[in-house]
């Protein structure tokens, strides 16, 4: 089988919708199929060199929308070849392109929203909120409206997506989401990474690893840190992903002010060994985020069997308070506050009873290969004809 994936960037400081993509192409080769993406890239970007797929960068695209009148044309002229078609992500010229190419060939296509939809946005940004509201109607409702399938990576995700807009109609559909094994030669990655950060060596260690923007919570860490940190001499905090906003230097000023900034630290984007080392040199992986319709950072931790100290708003944060992987509570001061504490409270048989269980949820729901064969069943059964959309959905 054939499939094509249309995303905005193939760019791996974009985060995990671009991880997933790739994650989820090597499994579908190991599974006899191919798979290839299209871009809105620069051709000579380097992060397009020694890709694992065949990518078409059709870039550079113009402003923030990525317009570029190559992809449509190429949408149109090369679609055909392909068994299924899956966008990811909205709000981009990405989407409605491939609406309107796959439409008048009468192809189907999947949408995975990625979050996208999750109404946080509308509270923290009313004004972009409302300029995308002057082209929902003629773009992105469509785009949902006449997709064979969109894909939600799980429950709180879809129903969430009904709450931003009130002109929405979808075939919804939740699907398994997940990643690749992390390896498994826990010692020398850990070794490998406080070599590489020498002055970690002998403390003990909470990880934050994700893109730093606001949503992520990065300043109720810090906040919840600088308490947990008077009463634990030896606990440390790395702030590890690339700054997307320009905010780490206002997040340094703010550890200053709290006395504990030579107690965080700040390596930048983690990959390959480097980050799998940050996540077993670590005791537990912490993300307070406002808004998270996934995380695959946090997959991987679980992967890492390491415990996950998260907010309410991961929207996969039930499955993993069920399992009891880790630690939830409110996306404010005092809830971030509490999860620390609950954790440092924490006796060690405790956490060690924590880790397993995050090893084994891991390996239960959040694989990549449940994601290829819950994918793969999508397409089976969309690809076989356009689908009517179901009636309108109004928010709840």
């Amino acid at each position: 089988m054939n499939i094509l994936h249309v995303i905005s960037s193939a760019n791996p400081m974009d985060g995990g919708p671009i991880e997933g993509v790739r994650n989820l192409g090597l499994r579908m080769f190991e599974l006899g199929h191919h798979t290839e993406l299209v871009t809105l890239d620069d051709p000579t970007a380097p992060w397009l060199q020694n890709q694992p797929q065949t990518v078409h960068a059709l870039g550079p695209a113009r402003g923030n929308y990525g317009m570029t009148r190559l992809l449509m044309p190429w949408l149109l002229a090369h679609a055909h070849k392909y068994d299924f078609v899956i966008v990811n992500g909205i709000w981009q010229y990405h989407s409605f392109a491939t609406w309107r190419a796959l439409t008048r060939l009468k192809l189907p296509y999947a949408v995975f929203t990625h979050g996208m939809l999750d109404p946080w946005f509308k509270r923290a940004y009313p004004l972009k909120h409302l300029k995308k509201w002057l082209y929902w109607p003629w773009a992105e409702y469509r785009v949902l409206r006449d997709a064979a399938a969109v894909l939600f990576t799980c429950e709180d995700e879809r129903l969430l997506a009904r709450q931003s807009f009130w002109l929405y109609r979808a075939r919804e559909q939740v699907v398994a989401y997940g990643t690749r094994p992390p390896p498994t030669d826990k010692a020398m990655l850990a070794e490998h990474f406080l070599d590489t950060y020498p002055e970690l060596k002998g403390k003990r260690l909470l990880l934050f690893l994700s893109r730093i923007q606001e949503k992520k919570g990065c300043d109720l860490l810090i906040n919840a840190f600088a308490a947990a940190a008077a009463q634990t001499p030896d606990l440390h905090l790395v702030i590890a992903g690339p700054d997307q906003t320009g905010w780490v230097a206002a997040l340094q000023a703010q550890a200053r002010r709290l006395g504990v900034a030579d107690r965080i630290h700040w390596p930048g984007m983690l990959q390959g060994d480097t980050k799998w080392g940050a996540f077993h040199a670590a005791e537990a992986f912490v993300l307070p985020s406002h808004q998270e319709n996934f995380g695959i950072a946090v997959a991987e931790a679980l992967g890492c069997g390491l415990p996950v100290l998260i907010s309410n708003k991961v929207n996969i944060w039930r499955e993993i308070e069920s399992a009891g992987a880790g630690l939830v509570q409110e996306d404010t001061d005092d809830g971030t506050h509490a999860l620390l504490m609950q954790w440092l409270a924490l006796k060690p048989a405790a956490r060690e009873g924590m880790a397993q269980a995050a090893s084994e949820l891991f390996n239960d729901r959040f694989t990549v290969s449940a994601m290829a064969d819950s994918l793969l069943a999508v397409i089976g059964d969309r690809s076989r004809h356009l689908v009517q959309p179901t009636p309108s959905i109004s928010p709840s």
